[in-house]
């Protein structure tokens, strides 16, 4: 832990670690919180091309219903953002994204800042940082979805995917049975539906 962190005071509740060296020369510094200022992280989402970006009002709403958020900062700039929430049982490694400048070659998209091994072990940094909050708080099992090489990239923390388990999605506002949504056809609609992985991490 070190006592000379220079940490956003949007950052509240916050436990601060040593920075990272990056790339570029500077220190990186994580910060673990249980707030974070709504408007720094819609620009954080904004510059990740995040769809809740077109709806701002539900940032207030996401970040009181947060359990922890894992933050990465270089020069003070917000760069990097983990996300846990739990129900008391059952954790969720809800996000992690890392600004472009600083993700990997591995990285399945740029889009929606999923990242994987990006250089500097900020992505492994920042999710089990969220991990250890969760854990901590005493939940049985920790769960994350995760897309394409994602998968990878959790196996590595120590996630394992459930056998016979399978993801699925409900897009609010369509009860089962209804038609597609307006502007979508049957097939997009099934298609929407469709799985990512199911990794889990259950705790001893």
């Amino acid at each position: 832990m070190s006592e000379n962190c220079d940490v956003s005071k949007n950052d509240v509740g916050k436990k601060c670690d040593m920075g990272k060296r990056c790339d570029m020369g500077e220190d990186i510094v994580l910060a673990t919180t249980d707030r974070i200022d709504a408007g720094e992280l819609l620009e954080f989402y904004v510059r990740m091309d995040h769809p809740i970006m077109a709806e701002p009002s539900r940032v207030e709403r996401m970040i009181s219903q947060t359990f922890c958020f894992v933050t990465a900062r270089l020069d003070g700039k917000l760069v990097g953002i983990a996300r846990g929430i739990t129900d008391g049982m059952h954790g969720f490694l809800s996000e992690c994204k890392l600004d472009p400048a600083l993700q990997g070659p591995a990285c399945v998209t740029k889009r929606d800042g999923r990242i994987e091994h990006d250089s500097h072990g900020l992505a492994r940094d920042m999710a089990l940082r969220v991990v250890a909050e969760l854990e901590s708080d005493g939940v049985d099992r920790i769960q994350v979805l995760a897309h394409g090489t994602e998968v990878d990239f959790c196996e590595e923390l120590g996630f394992r995917r459930d056998g016979g388990m399978v993801a699925l999605h409900l897009p609010t506002g369509h009860l089962p049975g209804d038609q597609a949504p307006t502007g979508q056809s049957p097939a997009d609609h099934s298609r929407s539906n469709t799985c990512s992985s199911a990794v889990s991490m259950l705790q001893d």
